[in-house]
């Protein structure tokens, strides 16, 4: 089994930046793509980032593309989402997952890719 552990969101004014941090234990997930994801209230979980296992390859949803990079420390295993000039639409619970392989393609940007899921972590934006 993996435990995910998101931690790093907080309030913070639009333009501000954040740094999520997620930190598995259990199973390594060196192996394994890893995504974020983010869901505000009243709204479907959506895709925000993903990596490959060796973090040579990356995907982001459009509305966070410049703005968010992801990035991953294999010997920590721990995986980062660091969030700069955000806006008050980036107002969400950002989760954490670790896909169910290794190599990222574009299946990766949906839920029923990813095995393990972080109980998540609020960040607000105010305006």
């Amino acid at each position: 089994q993996v435990q995910l552990a998101e931690s790093g969101g907080g309030l913070v004014q639009a333009g501000d930046s954040l740094r999520l941090s997620c930190a598995a234990s259990g199973r390594t997930v060196n192996n394994r793509v890893m995504g974020w994801f983010r869901q505000a209230l009243g709204k479907e979980r959506e895709f925000v980032a993903a990596i490959s296992w060796t973090g040579s390859i990356t995907y982001y949803a459009d509305s966070v593309k410049g703005r968010f990079t992801i990035s991953r420390d294999n010997a920590k295993n721990t995986v980062y989402l660091l969030m700069n000039t955000l806006n008050p639409e980036d107002t969400a619970v950002y989760y954490c997952a670790a896909g169910d392989s290794g190599y990222l393609t574009s299946r990766y940007r949906l839920d029923p890719s990813y095995d393990y899921w972080g109980q998540g972590t609020q960040v607000t934006v105010s305006s």
